[in-house]
């Protein structure tokens, strides 16, 4: 077993717990970042070059969707959390994108 054993079986812990509302996103939070922070670095490498967005930003806003407490799942694993995370950074990346591309004209 590796050294980060012990530091997932927590992680998957506390993903198993906040379904049953025993575990707060901010207990979460501190497992997860360093993972998720690696995750957006990649996914913004394949954006094109001269989007704004930065990694720290994309953890941020996809985390808070991710534990929004009206609409989280229920996570079975940590691979079933850090895929939701990945596709909740693929739609904050598709939201700042189309709000950058938006043209504002002046009122007439």
């Amino acid at each position: 077993m590796s050294d980060d054993a012990p530091h997932r079986q927590r992680t998957t812990t506390l993903l198993l717990e906040a379904e049953e509302a025993r575990a707060t996103p901010e207990e979460l939070f501190p497992l997860v970042y360093e993972e998720l922070r690696k995750l957006a670095a990649a996914k913004l490498m394949q954006e094109k070059p001269g989007q704004t967005l930065q990694a720290t930003a994309l953890v941020h806003e996809a985390y808070l969707r991710l534990v929004d407490v009206k609409s989280a799942p229920e996570w079975k694993s940590r691979g079933h959390f850090f895929g939701a995370a990945a596709e909740a950074m693929r739609m904050v990346s598709v939201t700042v994108g189309t709000q950058a591309q938006r043209i504002v004209f002046p009122p007439v």
